[in-house]
């Protein structure tokens, strides 16, 4: 179940950090409110995820997975350049994200 968390936190993440950028820094209402209440979802299914896993494998799997969302996100909603460059920095952060599962205990 801490994993479930982990990922719902991770996703809350990408969602605080779109609704970050459309709040266009907090002057419009509703992104805003959506962003603090992704910060507020996202911090708290990492806490609960925390119960149980260990905090540098589940900060940084949170960090990665808020990193990619925002990335892929950034490129098909924003029309951020896109290059192999990128894709293989991103494919490093998956293999880094599922090599910690892989390894973890829990």
């Amino acid at each position: 179940m801490q994993w479930l968390f982990l990922v719902l936190a991770g996703l809350f993440e990408v969602g605080w950090a779109l609704g970050l950028k459309y709040s266009e820094g907090f002057t419009k209402f509703m992104p805003s409110a959506f962003t603090v209440l992704g910060m507020i979802a996202s911090f708290y299914f990492l806490s609960l995820s925390l119960k149980n896993l260990p905090l540098g494998t589940a900060y940084a799997i949170w960090t990665g997975i808020g990193t990619i969302g925002t990335v892929i996100l950034g490129i098909i909603l924003f029309k951020e350049p896109i290059s192999i460059t990128r894709l293989i920095c991103i494919g490093f952060i998956v293999v880094g994200i599922v090599g910690l599962k892989l390894v973890s205990s829990h």
